[in-house]
């Protein structure tokens, strides 16, 4: 009996958590004439993909944009995050834990806080208005995060393996390419999966440091449902649009999230 209540609830619980999804996909099939409050449950008959097109003509060049930037950013911030954790695990130096301690620091700092200068820092450098210098910014701000997945997952490496390499004459990136890199499968799902899903979905950064001809898909969509006038089922339709790539990565490597999270859990 309690096995049938627990059940009933997740089976509620699940209900109610797909319902806005639910809506997303009815209005997105919806003309726009038929989108009314009273109509607002209704399944529409027949189905209007004409609102994908749309949607897809519109997003078709952020969405390559955003393509770039979170493959790029996502790969480049997890080399950094690797060689970060690898130091601070396997070759702590004077006052190594207070560095980690101020990256750490660097997850809470709000993404507004930091925003003009950051603005004028990469006006500075000439990447303003560049997708290289969103990339830089997201690489960056993503160092604190993917520095800690990497030191706690590598502080559960046996040092006896480091010790053997180097006695067997590996030196620092000997070690690391031979002995830690082919072990460190599960944390780079996890940051691959992490970074990747809060770049691709990231919108303040995209809109005040980029040029229209770089901006990714999120300040697409937000374009799509400005306006006095708005046509819901194109910002419905573009919002599943531009939910699928991270849908898709969490659909292949959402099984090895869990497992990569979990490896650090018991020393770190």
């Amino acid at each position: 009996m309690g096995r049938v209540l627990l059940y009933g609830f997740l089976l509620l619980a699940t209900l109610f958590f797909l319902l806005p999804v639910y809506l997303v996909v009815l209005t997105a099939l919806k003309e726009p004439a038929q989108i009314t409050l009273d109509t607002v449950w209704r399944w529409p008959s027949p189905p209007y993909w004409e609102s994908f097109r749309i949607a897809w003509e519109a997003f078709r060049p952020k969405f390559q944009n955003s393509l770039v930037l979170a493959l790029s950013a996502t790969c480049l911030s997890a080399l950094v995050g690797a060689l970060n954790g690898y130091v601070l695990a396997k070759w702590p130096f004077r006052g190594s834990g207070l560095l980690f301690a101020l990256m750490l620091f660097g997850m809470f700092i709000p993404y507004q806080s930091v925003l003009i200068p950051l603005f004028h820092f990469v006006k500075a450098i000439g990447l303003y208005g560049t997708l290289s210098g969103l990339v830089l910014v997201h690489v960056v701000y993503g160092i604190p995060i993917v520095t800690l997945i990497f030191k706690n997952y590598y502080s559960e490496i046996p040092d006896e393996l480091v010790e053997a390499a180097r006695i067997d004459g590996a030196g620092f990136f000997g070690v690391f390419r031979r002995v830690i890199l082919p072990l460190s499968a599960p944390a780079f799902v996890v940051v691959a999966i992490w970074q990747f899903t809060q770049i691709w979905n990231e919108f303040l950064f995209a809109v005040t440091l980029t040029r229209p001809e770089s901006q990714p898909i999120t300040v697409a969509l937000a374009q799509l449902a400005g306006g006095e006038a708005v046509k819901w089922n194109l910002p419905m339709a573009g919002a599943i649009l531009a939910a699928l790539p991270t849908l898709l990565v969490y659909i292949l490597l959402g099984r090895y999230f869990l497992r990569g999270l979990l490896a650090g859990s018991v020393k770190g």
